[in-house]
């Protein structure tokens, strides 16, 4: 890849903070730039939020302030996946529920019983984060514990306690059911596609970039801003979208590599204005060429369909007036590749079902595993010994120290401080400048639930503003929008006293010292240690991939392939998510680390690419029907493919740094690659189909092409 590091530096130098506050002020005027439905998003947040609040304040009912959060914060991502969120959270608030009270008849008249359960709760909850997929369902299960846990402990009636948990269960479900029923309003007027259609407006930027530069035009400064804007952004939102989604598993496949393809393209786009200098009539041909490509994939994608034929076109030696256009040329290719190998021209949604019923068995190798145990211990030492902290001070309104930890406990520690400063933020902002700001200033003068619903909705707006921007700020609105909540939402009358707000942020600071003690030094896992393991664990996982078939059972082969494809998926989500905590990470390998970040961003939807292309090369090692062929094919496709699984382990093994990978490796699976083809051809000519035996060899093609690519880019980044 000739100008792969002209591209990296690029953007590094892009990303990186320049001199004094300036980086700061254009941040943050990234951060909160209006985008397409941004406002609109808000105020659907917002009326959910408020309409909590005046039910809540009007009926005098509990836990408002929980209530009021979690209408600002249900998933709106599409109207499927709010129902889905919805009902997963209503399933989690009912099982809570029933745990809360059934474990307090068995626990209440002890207080060592009680204490031990509230300790085994705590390490419950922290475990199942780990090991569960129904991630939104446990969550939900663990925050109603954790929000109530200071409920067993006050000098009350059992009564009163049973009541208290009831009443948070119906106001979380109250919350979470009028967002719902916002969204089925909103939906009824709405069209479109949640996924596809952020996917499409960035190819639509890049494609309005190219066609500047192929028209001789200059480059409109909205068309570059908006560049910029989606470069910050980032693609965390899809990603999670579609991580969530209940697609079939070559759906997700696919459009996870789309995705991160699409975000490639951006990062290359928001960069070229800055490296390019005059460009010839030659250059603006073959980049109108290419202009054409992203709007022809922009229709089909725009349509649902998926193109069948690989576009192959000789890609021209990219000008050194447009350093980054090669680059940009060759993901616009890859964009047709990871289609290309597509078993039928149908729309998405006819591939989007449930395949096999492998997950149950997923979900019980996972439960056994070992990094969930320590996962557990860890987040339950920190919230136990915050819990034992506040009790043994008779402060139970530092009891957010316990919630800090939870929310912030997350798999590395550079991804837990990015939430933890981002929470203190929050409740700085949210509870000591707005919160006691307004105590002093404003509430005073305030005598009707109708001017407070005023200052609600303009402090609700502001915090719900923060919480769309990208993942590095969102946290901040959501917390400043609680600390807000939690002040003066707590009582049903005017606030006279500044304790509530100071209670908050002490516990809030409790819980991170906690945190940072134990948390981040018991089996801690710094993300760039995490996500160079995590890395070559997926080209290993990949290498694998290219070997199966390896049993000659059907239902077993089938059952292994779905597992393993969901581990690498698995494993490229995490990778991205490590990439994101290694900003957070400082040390003497902070440098190191962030290098070999910009290397893994860059490789890696060109992996989830070939890991696409593998599922396509399995289906004819295991003769699915309308991909069989003579078992002379199949033994030198096995043999091809064993060489090139050996290459990826080889990569591997370089940026482990166990020894440099052997370029014998490489001619060696070129040299099997074209016996395969020769065979093909040969059994073409004997009566196989053209059209099989073209698309197989192809795809084969493209597989080598691809990995030849890669292995040269590690070798020359990992050299000895």
């Amino acid at each position: 890849m000739s100008y792969a590091g002209v591209e990296m530096a690029s953007l590094a130098q892009t990303l990186r903070p320049p001199n004094g506050s300036r980086w700061l002020w254009e941040w943050l005027n990234d951060e909160l730039a209006p985008y397409p439905g941004r406002a609109l998003l808000v105020a659907r947040m917002v009326t959910s939020a408020t309409l909590v609040m005046i039910i809540s304040m009007t009926f005098r009912l509990p836990y408002a302030p929980y209530a009021a959060l979690f209408a600002l914060n249900v998933s709106r991502e599409s109207l499927e996946e709010t129902r889905r969120a919805v009902r997963m959270i209503v399933v989690g608030f009912l099982l809570a529920g029933a745990y809360l009270v059934v474990g307090s008849m068995l626990v209440l008249g002890d207080p060592l019983l009680r204490f031990l359960w509230i300790v085994t709760s705590l390490f419950l909850i922290f475990y199942g984060i780990s090991a569960t997929r129904n991630f939104a369902a446990w969550t939900r299960f663990g925050y109603m514990v954790v929000i109530t846990v200071p409920l067993w402990d006050r000098q009350i009636t059992a009564q009163a306690k049973v009541d208290g948990v009831l009443w948070a269960v119906g106001m979380l479900t109250m919350a979470t059911v009028i967002s719902l029923l916002l969204e089925i309003g909103y939906a009824a007027f709405r069209r479109g596609d949640d996924l596809m259609d952020p996917i499409t407006e960035r190819l639509a930027y890049v494609e309005e970039l190219l066609r500047s530069y192929a028209d001789a035009r200059s480059v409109g400064m909205t068309t570059h801003a908006n560049l910029t804007r989606l470069v910050m952004f980032g693609t965390s939102r899809l990603r999670a979208l579609l991580a969530r989604s209940n697609r079939g598993a070559q759906y997700v496949q696919e459009m996870g590599a789309l995705v991160a393809l699409a975000g490639r393209l951006v990062d290359l786009a928001a960069n070229l204005p800055r490296l390019s200098g005059t460009v010839s009539d030659a250059d603006r041909e073959q980049i109108a060429k290419v202009a054409n490509r992203i709007a022809a994939i922009r229709d089909d994608l725009t349509k649902g369909l998926v193109r069948r034929t690989r576009q192959n076109s000789e890609a021209a030696e990219a000008s050194p007036n447009l350093a980054l256009f090669g680059e940009i040329e060759r993901t616009v290719s890859l964009i047709a590749d990871v289609f290309s190998s597509s078993e039928l021209v149908t729309t998405f949604d006819q591939r989007a079902q449930h395949e096999g019923s492998h997950s149950s068995d997923l979900a019980i190798s996972r439960l056994v595993d070992t990094e969930h145990l320590k996962f557990g211990l860890r987040g339950c030492v920190a919230a136990s010994l915050c819990y034992m902290i506040y009790t043994a001070l008779s402060w139970s309104e530092i009891s957010t120290s316990v919630t800090t930890c939870y929310l912030t406990v997350l798999t590395t520690i550079g991804d837990s401080r990015q939430k933890q400063v981002l929470r203190i933020g929050g409740a700085v902002i949210g509870g000591l400048l707005i919160g006691m700001g307004a105590q002093i200033l404003i509430l005073p003068h305030i005598d009707s639930i109708s001017a407070f619903t005023v200052l609600f909705i303009a402090v609700t707006s502001t915090a719900a503003w923060v919480a769309t921007s990208s993942p590095r700020l969102s946290y901040l609105g959501v917390q400043g929008a609680f600390a807000f909540f939690l002040i003066n939402l707590s009582d049903f009358k005017e606030q006279t006293s500044l304790a509530v707000a100071r209670d908050r942020v002490v516990g809030i600071l409790l819980g991170l010292l906690v945190m940072w003690l134990l948390f981040d030094q018991l089996w801690s896992a710094p993300a760039g240690v995490e996500m160079k393991k995590t890395f070559v664990a997926a080209l290993r996982s990949l290498a694998q991939l290219a070997r199966e078939p390896v049993s000659k059972d059907v239902r077993t082969a089938i059952e292994h392939s779905y597992s393993l494809r969901e581990s690498i998926n698995a494993q490229f989500d995490k990778v991205r998510s490590l990439a994101d905590g290694v900003l957070f990470e400082f040390g003497p390998s902070r440098g190191r680390d962030l290098d070999l970040r910009g290397h893994v961003l860059q490789w890696q939807p060109e992996f989830r690419t070939l890991f696409v292309m593998r599922i396509a090369s399995w289906k004819y090692r295991s003769q699915v029907p309308g991909f069989d062929f003579p078992d002379s094919i199949r033994t030198r496709q096995a043999a091809y493919d064993e060489q090139s699984a050996r290459v990826l382990e080889s990569m591997a093994a370089r940026i482990e740094g166990n020894g440099p990978g052997a370029k014998s490796l490489l001619e060696g699976a070129q040299a099997l690659l074209n016996r395969t083809i020769g065979e093909v051809q040969a059994a073409e000519a004997r009566g196989l189909p053209a059209n099989r035996a073209q698309s197989f060899i192809t795809l084969l093609r493209s597989i080598d092409e691809l990995t030849a690519s890669l292995f040269a880019e590690i070798a020359v980044t990992f050299r000895e």
